[in-house]
């Protein structure tokens, strides 16, 4: 009698599908290490001990405790973001003919739309001079598109303000507000994306004493800020919070 052929399962052997699963595994370990490359730490030794849990690894003797860091690194972040914003806009003045007498710049981590306050106000005034409109309307086409907020920061010089009832600390806080108001009635910029602050005379980008160096440190100053949760990504930006409020 002729034997009859042993009947197989349909679909692959058992042992197929364990090694199948045991790789698939595998390859997300190494896609999930690879992709922490960047992490710190604590946050790779959290994950790394998670994934030993999911694989049913039990770390065996004392555990290695991590302490926190105290200084943490965005430096590449800060440097790519600035970067990329600063020529964005830079690109933008040239495309649009923006008025010269706007400078653009990179200081302190961010970059800055500097405007000499001569051009914006009257000696001694803190109301915008309606020639100085056009100038702003320039400010605000170049940010409208831009998913950033913007503070509007008022300098002056040291000079003493003699025969004024405000002193410089006052003026440049009234000019921030003053441009920010200008902003907000021509609906140029929304309100809940302004912000303003005055420094008077302690930051100035001058420390000679003639007049060249003066009028240098009298200036409005447009500075570009995350908005929301990038903070956390932009760590370098300034925290309106710690400024003098007005």
């Amino acid at each position: 009698m002729t034997k009859r052929p042993k009947k197989q399962d349909p679909g692959a052997p058992a042992w197929m599908v364990t090694f199948s699963d045991m790789v698939t595994l595998l390859l997300t370990f190494f896609v999930l290490l690879l992709s922490m490359a960047n992490m710190d730490k604590i946050k790779f030794e959290e994950a790394a001990g998670s994934l030993r849990s999911a694989f049913g690894v039990m770390g065996g003797g004392s555990q290695t405790s991590i302490s926190k860091p105290k200084v943490v690194e965005f430096a590449p972040i800060q440097d790519d973001f600035t970067s990329r914003l600063y020529q964005r806009m830079l690109s933008q003045i040239n495309q649009l003919k923006i008025d010269r007498r706007i400078q653009l710049v990179k200081d302190r981590g961010a970059v800055i739309l500097r405007v000499d306050a001569a051009v914006l106000f009257a000696s001694g005034q803190t109301e915008v001079s309606p020639e100085a409109y056009p100038i702003l309307q320039d400010v605000a086409a170049l940010i409208e598109n831009l998913p950033l907020n913007l503070r509007i920061e008022g300098h002056t010089d040291d000079t003493p303000t003699s025969g004024l009832a405000l002193s410089n600390w006052d003026i440049s806080i009234a000019r921030a507000v003053s441009t920010l108001k200008f902003f907000e009635r021509e609906s140029l910029v929304p309100l809940d994306r302004m912000s303003a602050v005055g420094y008077g005379s302690r930051r100035p980008l001058a420390t000679e004493k003639n007049e060249a160096a003066q009028a240098l440190n009298r200036r409005v100053e447009f500075v570009l800020e995350s908005i929301g949760g990038n903070r956390e990504a932009l760590p370098y930006l300034i925290d309106a919070g710690k400024q003098v409020p007005f």
